[in-house]
This record gives structure tokens, C-alpha cells and sequence, in this order.
């Protein structure tokens, strides 16, 4: 279950780059294949709340391991994300 991954890890207090490391490493282990691409894409309170107020922003973070690292597989990946 992904949701309850990243609910768990992301109660704690860290950054997003942090976080997309742990549901990586997570994955990993659990799904026992080095094959892992995390994506997060999230809107952070502390933009939209405070200071500029910009409630349209996002900042999105990739992580990849195994065979995803290889450039052709990463842009063939992205490119199915796009479709």
C-alpha cells in the first residue's frame, strides 16, 4: 500500500527530497528490485501560507535507482507520463 508509505514517512517533519529518498530505499527493499523511479509533486504550506502567498506553485522531486538511472529508460518513462 504506496498511500500508507508516504502518509507514514511524511508525517515527519523533513524536506521533500528527504522524503522521496525514504519511499525510494522503501520500495526498494519492500518490492525487493533496484528498479525505482519516486516522483513527488506537492504544493508546501509554507509558500502558499506565508511570505509570497503563491497558492499555484509546486515543487516536484525524482529519485531513481536501477535500470531508471540509464538515460533512455528515464526519458522513455517521462515521456509515458506524458502521454
Amino acid at each position: 500500500k504506496i498511500n500508507r508509505l508516504v502518509d507514514y514517512y511524511a508525517h515527519r517533519p523533513q524536506v521533500q527530497e528527504r522524503l522521496s529518498i525514504q519511499l525510494l530505499n522503501e520500495l526498494t527493499t519492500t518490492l525487493n528490485t533496484e528498479d525505482v523511479i519516486v516522483v513527488i509533486c506537492a504544493k508546501h504550506l509554507c509558500v502558499s501560507s506565508r511570505g509570497i502567498k503563491d497558492e499555484t506553485s509546486s515543487t516536484t522531486t525524482s529519485f531513481y535507482s536501477g535500470k531508471f538511472k540509464n538515460d533512455n529508460t528515464k526519458k522513455e518513462f517521462h515521456h509515458y507520463l506524458n502521454s
